[in-house]
């Protein structure tokens, strides 16, 4: 398996020679904070799986679609939501057939789809839209999209225990499936909240490798968790991207990196 972190939460996934690409966008559209990460190549008849968790525009966009020029075997998994943000006039600007329409299978919370030689699972997200389980030849892969143990300070406690309550019972789910690896939201914002959800992840999935996603840059985060007291157990099982475009090559065997 070779991962390539594009940046932020967008990922490429090479796994036997087919390709899952995860909540990928250009880069621009968020004002504090821009990236330049690219979308690897590959050749034509690559088979190109795409995913993206919801609408927000640091996780997705139209750009995507252009990519069914290059590829011929190209997928697209979308949740729901972002059915609204593709209506013709955008396929227009963007120079595509209505026959793209067919190549996208749009998902909602809790659901399993067949798509081509993947299988799909969803979780329902405590943002919006879904997270990502997603087998293909023989190794499982979860993205997190936005799911995450969202706590504000601020915020009303009802908000936060509610927020709480919806992330561990969806977390929940995955505790008895094997995951090669997963990509989990550390997200710097929360400040002193921010290891909330990835804490709770690791203690309770059985997964391979563990990496921390939409970090904002503060790639640094990974080792000031793993420098907690106590933490020290997960190291063997986090791995740390430090600049977009950077690659990792690693072996999986029964769900452990």
């Amino acid at each position: 398996m070779k991962i390539t972190y594009i940046h932020h939460s967008a990922f490429c996934v090479e796994v036997e020679g087919r390709v899952l690409v995860f909540d990928y966008y250009n880069g621009t559209g968020v004002p504090s904070c821009e990236y330049h990460g690219r979308m690897p190549e590959f050749p034509k008849e690559t088979p190109v799986y795409v995913f993206s968790s919801h609408s927000h525009r640091d996780h997705f966009d139209p750009e995507v679609l252009t990519w069914s020029r290059r590829y011929k075997d190209i997928h697209y998994v979308f949740a729901k939501e972002a059915k609204k943000k593709l209506g013709n006039s955008v396929l227009k600007r963007l120079g595509i057939g209505e026959d793209v329409k067919e190549r996208i299978t749009y998902v909602k919370p809790g659901e399993r789809h067949q798509v081509a030689e993947a299988i799909v699972e969803t979780l329902r997200s405590t943002d919006s839209g879904v997270a990502f389980m997603v087998t293909i030849s023989g190794k499982t892969i979860y993205h997190a999209g936005d799911l995450n143990w969202w706590r504000w300070e601020g915020e009303p406690e009802e908000s936060n225990s509610y927020q709480e309550t919806a992330y561990k019972e969806q977390i929940d789910l995955l505790r008895d499936v094997k995951i090669d690896v997963s990509f989990v939201v550390v997200d710097p914002r929360q400040e002193h909240n921010q290891f909330l959800g990835i804490d709770y992840f690791l203690e309770q999935v059985g997964t391979g490798l563990v990496i921390p996603m939409h970090l904002w840059k503060h790639y640094e985060l990974s080792e000031e968790y793993l420098g907690i007291p106590g933490h020290e157990k997960f190291r063997g099982r986090i791995f740390a991207f430090h600049k977009e475009n950077q690659e990792l090559v690693f072996e999986s065997k029964s769900g452990r990196a």
